[in-house]
Order: C-alpha cells, then structure tokens, then sequence
C-alpha cells in the first residue's frame, strides 16, 4: 500500500534536533512516499548531522528567510534536484531574548522587528520564492502556537504568531486561484530547541498538565508531525485558510 504522500515533492525548513516537529515531518513524508529536500540556518552543518539520522538522504540548503538572495535563488537549488514542489513546510521562529521571558512592555521596536520578519512574514517570502515551482498546485502548512491568547513569558512571540496566522488566511485568499492550499498546525508545547530559547517554558507548558483533556507528552513531536503531514496529502482538498489544532484539546477548554 503507497502512501499519501506518493509522488508528491516536499521542501521542510526547521530541522535542527530529533526533538523538533520539522524533523518528524520530513521522517513521516519520507515514510509516506515523499521526496523531500530540507533547508537550514544559521548552520546547515548541523540539520545535514541530524539528517543522517532520516530514513533516506536528503540535500540540506542554506536558507536564511531574511536574505533576498538566498530567497531569490532557491528555486533554481530546489529545481535542479526535485523539479518542482508540491508542498512547503514553514517551521521558522525566532524573537531575540528582549522579547521574550516577561519583558513585553519594555521590548524596543527593532526586536519586535526581527521577530515579524522571521516568524511571520516569512511565511509569505518562502512560499513566494518557491510559487515558481508550484505548477500544478500544492499545499503550505506553518507551525503556530495559538495566538487566541497571551501566554506566560511568550510575549513578542505571540503577535508574531498572531501575524503568521492572518498572513496565511490572506496567503489563502490569494493563491486559491492557482490551487495552493495554506493551512497551519496549532501544536501544543514541546521541548524542542526552540522552547528552550524562552525564559519561563516550564511555566508555559506546565498550562497542559491541569487542563488538556488528552493527555500532553513535551517529549513526543510526532502527533504535530502527522498533522502536517496530512495537510501535505491530497485528504484535504479543499481545506485552505484554516488552524489545525493538535494540543491535546486544551484549545476548547475555559478553565
């Protein structure tokens, strides 16, 4: 039996550890029959050694998200060795300390900048870059965490994730027309490199122990990575514009 992703061609930013929701996609997309390309930044060094550790070899790019010249040449990269795309995973997210960690209404505005650009606006500046690609249609699939609320020491970060959220309704809105789906996956807390980066996580992610209704592992990234996963299948045809949310149900729950 193939799997749901047969034939299709994937790139996956945001591999960094065995711990982080990209690198489990790429494990699940090559286990469902994609070929996938990563791409990695600030060192490409380091995704190219946990790659390794993948079901089958995978060409790592140097990808920085803020560099037009990087964006500007990624599509003749990702050309040569897949021919073309049929999904993009956006796994991108960065807010310099001062935004983070209970420093909101002392962060200076270039921070908050630095954490627009390269957690929100890059979703539209990678889909952009790799649109030439995309021929016959495809699926973008982002990674959020439920921007409905302020978090405890998430601060900048949850704006930005605010802002990811509408540029992909608006990313939906306007490339309908050339059957590109845009969707994100809402997954809860994990213990990945990039939650580590945040003072206070534990404080954060200890909101799952007393009020998900199923059970929350911070260790298991894989259930988000499914969900992205889906998205990228050919099961939701006709599903754009929309959050997924993989976080145990906490989402639906008051108190």
């Amino acid at each position: 039996m193939s799997g749901i992703l047969e034939g299709k061609r994937v790139l996956i930013t945001g591999v960094l550890t065995e711990a982080s929701i990209a690198f489990h996609t790429a494990k699940l997309a090559q286990e469902q029959g994609a070929e996938a390309i990563l791409t990695a930044f600030p060192r490409p060094t380091l995704t190219e050694r946990i790659a390794k550790k993948l079901p089958r070899p995978v060409k790592v790019i140097e990808l920085d998200v803020t560099n037009d010249e990087h964006l500007g040449r990624l599509a003749d990269i990702v050309g040569e060795e897949l021919g073309g795309l049929d999904g993009v995973v956006h796994s991108i997210g960065f807010a310099p300390q001062d935004a983070l960690g209970g420093n909101f209404l002392n962060t200076p505005f270039e921070s908050v900048a630095t954490a627009m650009h390269v957690s929100a606006y890059s979703l539209k500046s990678l889909t952009m870059a790799c649109l030439p690609l995309m021929q016959n249609g495809g699926s973008v699939v982002g990674l959020t965490f439920d921007a409905q609320f302020a978090w405890p020491q998430y601060d900048w970060m949850g704006p930005a994730k605010a802002a990811l959220e509408a540029t992909s309704r608006y990313m939906a809105r306007d490339l309908g027309k050339q059957n590109i789906r845009c969707n994100l996956i809402s997954a809860g807390p994990l213990g990945s490199m990039a939650a580590k980066s945040i003072p206070g996580f534990g404080e954060l992610a200890s909101v799952w122990d007393s009020r998900s209704p199923l059970e929350w592992d911070l260790k298991d990234p894989e259930p988000a990575g499914r969900g992205v996963v889906a998205l990228l299948s050919d099961w939701f045809p006709k599903t754009t514009g929309e959050i997924i949310h993989v976080d145990g149900g906490l989402h639906a729950i008051g108190a």
